[in-house]
């Protein structure tokens, strides 16, 4: 749950509940396309639910274009969209935003799947649960035969619980840039993510190397990539033995303005930072105005790495990035679901994490790293 979240009615949480199991019980076959379901003062016995419920549920699904209202007939399972006959593969893929971070994975989707003569369906959630679900049920809807999504399973309280909800769909699914951390080798789901934990370790070395021994970190707290970023900071520090406690900078989103940047970079200031690791790259280039509206010199003064590398290179100075490898990891997403779609079962689960490189640009001040990094212009 989000900070402008609050928490659901029991009487939406029963609402979602009843139109989560109708919704399953369509794409799973209970009700196949033509049959009819139950009246809604049958469905409210039955569900000791209140007739409204029941309606309002009815009314979602029909809005999903699950079900049809026939005038004096009742409610039936809509037909959906038959599977393409001629052979062709049909992918449904879903990401939380086509504006930042995704397009790049994007278009490595796209590509592959072009190659293989395979057919995209894109949807987006707005990083919207209702919204999520609901994009789920048309891709499905649509025909498709597998899925790539990114679900949203860092606002989840149960993310094992929605990863169980998504390994029981109807067509093989693959996370992207998701998996249950928490879980440890109990994860079950097909995944291919970034390696965020290892992007930071990188970048953490790479500033010692260039002599750094007090860093800080920069963070936004309302991302999925947060918490592996900061225990991947966490570690380097450790394991280079840095001398003396970070310093950590931590806000929501929508926090990080001018003058929060100017109190953070005050913070790390008096606790003799003399570079941090920002992320993302909106932090890192907030923090290069608070350093020039304080005088201080970039690297010379503090040397800043950026995560994301999104706009970094056309910041006033040009930012040493961590940068995903969003392009590759799109590709490899597809490719693993279309060896899922063609071999089922025979196909080994792959559960695969790509490592960042580290792009060196001005900020911090120094070329060719200790290992993992490298120097780029790109």
């Amino acid at each position: 749950m989000t900070a402008h979240e609050t928490p659901a009615s029991g009487r939406e949480l029963k609402f979602r509940a009843l139109t989560a199991e109708l919704r399953r019980g369509i794409l799973d076959g209970t009700w196949p396309p033509g049959s009819k379901l139950p009246t809604e003062r049958a469905l409210a016995t039955e569900t000791g639910l209140s007739v409204t419920t029941v309606r309002r549920a009815y009314e979602d699904l029909v809005a999903l274009g699950l079900v049809e209202r026939r005038q004096g007939s009742g409610t039936f399972a809509a037909h959906r969209a038959e599977r393409d006959t001629t052979g062709q593969r049909i992918v449904g893929v879903l990401v939380p935003d086509t504006t930042f971070y995704y397009p790049r994975v994007l278009q490595g989707i796209e590509k592959e799947l072009a190659a293989a003569g395979a057919r995209l369906v894109l949807a987006c959630s707005h990083y919207d649960p209702d919204e999520e679900d609901a994009a789920v049920a048309r891709l499905l809807s649509a025909g498709v035969h597998g899925l790539l999504l990114v679900p949203s399973l860092h606002t989840l309280t149960d993310p094992g619980r929605r990863a169980e909800e998504l390994l029981a769909l109807p067509v093989p699914a693959v996370l992207v840039e998701r998996r249950l951390t928490a879980h440890g080798p109990g994860d079950p789901t097909e995944h291919v993510c970034t390696d965020h934990e290892g992007g930071a370790y990188d970048a953490v070395r790479h500033l010692r190397a260039l002599g750094h021994e007090r860093l800080g970190l920069v963070a936004r707290t309302d991302a999925p990539t947060t918490a592996p970023v900061e225990s991947g900071f966490a570690r380097a520090v450790t394991d280079l033995g840095l001398s003396g406690d970070p310093a950590y900078e931590r806000d929501v989103m929508a926090r990080w303005d001018q003058e929060r940047a100017d109190r953070a970079l005050a913070a790390l200031r008096a606790a003799g930072v003399t570079a941090a690791l920002c992320f993302g790259d909106r932090e890192a280039a907030l923090m290069l105005g608070a350093a020039r509206r304080a005088g201080l010199r970039i690297p010379d003064d503090l040397a800043l790495i950026s995560y994301d590398n999104e706009f970094a290179d056309v910041a006033e100075i040009p930012l040493t990035a961590v940068s995903p490898p969003k392009y590759p990891l799109g590709r490899l997403a597809a490719q693993i679901l279309l060896r899922r779609l063609a071999e089922g079962d025979a196909a080994p689960l792959h559960q695969v994490q790509l490592r960042p490189r580290l792009v060196v640009r001005a900020s911090c001040g120094g070329g060719r790293g200790a290992g993992g990094t490298q120097k780029s212009k790109g």
